[in-house]
């Protein structure tokens, strides 16, 4: 199994410890703001074990961050492989979920660099993928310091919420391997 190092994180498997600090992130309001609705504990634990799941199938599944100073958990950074049928599809998606706690620290930048780097130069990967709600500027703004470019007419409605939904529109964002 892949474990990542970067000079302050680990991006490591999921353990059983995660699912307590990963269900409080997405209970919260806040750090949920531009996903459908908040889950339950048993909803989060089923996300955990799909991302186990899917990557023992592919390899690849958003991952548990931990600092490594003193072992905490702060949220997933991984590449997947996008989940439904679009008009960029297949495709592999770099995508994050932190804690509150841990935000503007630059913990997803790093963590996403460390897997474009593997995603590029290891798993030969040609583009990775992003997408966000447009109200989502905190998301965007961390895709263009990745070196994401906006995908020019790649903006689509997502297949998994029905018409007229507020968070139906998302922006497509991509980088291509250097």
């Amino acid at each position: 199994m892949t474990t990542l190092h970067t000079p302050r994180l680990i991006l490591r498997p999921w353990a059983d410890a995660d699912r307590a600090p990963f269900a409080a992130l997405n209970a919260d309001p806040v750090s949920m703001q531009h996903f459908p609705g908040t889950l339950s504990r048993a909803e989060s634990d089923a996300l955990v074990d799909r991302m186990i799941a899917r990557r023992a199938e592919t390899g690849l599944c958003f991952m548990a961050v931990e600092r490594r100073s003193d072992a905490a958990f702060i949220g997933m950074v991984g590449l997947n492989p996008v989940g439904f049928e679009a008009a960029f599809t297949p495709a592999i998606e770099i995508g994050w979920r932190i804690l509150r706690a841990h935000e503007g620290q630059g913990y997803v930048t790093e963590a996403a660099r460390a897997w474009f780097t593997h995603g590029f130069e290891t798993l030969g990967l040609s583009r990775v993928v992003a997408f966000t709600v447009p109200a989502n500027t905190r998301s965007r703004a961390v895709m263009e310091r990745l070196g994401m470019t906006h995908v020019a007419n790649g903006d689509f409605d997502h297949p998994s919420l029905p018409a007229g939904h507020p968070l139906q529109r998302h922006l497509l964002y991509a980088i291509d391997r250097p």
